[in-house]
């Protein structure tokens, strides 16, 4: 039998998928060890491997089989647009992808301004102002502190990650619209769901049933 591979994104959420991987019976002991420079950790009993990667890397080891399964959020999903099939909310690490800025800047908004718009999630915003709102924006591309971009004249509003607000609050932001909720998602490989269909209908249908008992 082949090892099934799983792709985690790196940090907290890999943590919280093996907790609950774990009580599904997909464990991994080797994963546990802090110090270990292992980049691919082996469960040979039930023949699956698990790597941690990049979270904007995920969907490219799916799409091209590097992984069968990958665990990452909706927001590095929309963003990257790898073909794999999306199959699962697993509830956790909730928050949402917002336009956020000035409270002023919500004429803007409103009355469908060119404006410029900084973010790092350039093609959820592109998507976001031309095809859902058809607004004719600038967006500008940035890696670092977001909130900075508007109180320093970069641009008028910012596309960005929201979970509590107080980042936002702290430096006079307000949410201004709200994109889309976003989570950690399970997506598949789309050979692999022909080919392991079984393991992983299992895995999908465990899951399911584990997530839909903590709602």
């Amino acid at each position: 039998m082949r090892y099934l591979t799983f792709a985690l994104a790196k940090g907290r959420m890999a943590k919280k998928t093996m907790e609950l991987f774990e009580k599904i019976g997909l464990s991994c002991e080797e994963m546990k060890d802090e110090h270990t420079r292992k980049l691919i950790f082996v469960n040979e009993e039930l023949n699956m491997r698990f790597f941690l990667a990049k979270a904007n890397d995920v969907p490219t080891y799916v799409e091209y089989g590097a992984a069968d399964i990958g665990i990452v959020g909706k927001d590095t999903i929309l963003e990257e647009g790898r073909r794999l099939y999306e199959v699962l909310d697993l509830g956790i690490g909730k928050c949402r992808m917002c336009v956020c800025g000035p409270e002023e800047a919500r004429e803007k908004l409103l009355h469908h301004e060119l404006i410029r718009v900084a973010t790092k999630y350039p093609n959820i915003a592109k998507d976001y102002f031309y095809n859902k709102k058809h607004q004719t924006v600038e967006i500008i591309k940035l890696n670092g502190s977001i909130e900075l971009a508007p109180i320093v004249g970069l641009s008028e509003v910012i596309v960005d990650i929201v979970e509590t607000g107080s980042t936002l609050r702290e430096n006079g932001l307000t949410v201004l619209e709200e994109i889309v909720d976003l989570s950690a998602r399970m997506v598949v490989n789309q050979v692999s769901m022909k080919i392991e269909r079984d393991r992983i209908s299992r895995i999908i249908s465990d899951m399911k049933a584990l997530v839909g008992s903590r709602e």
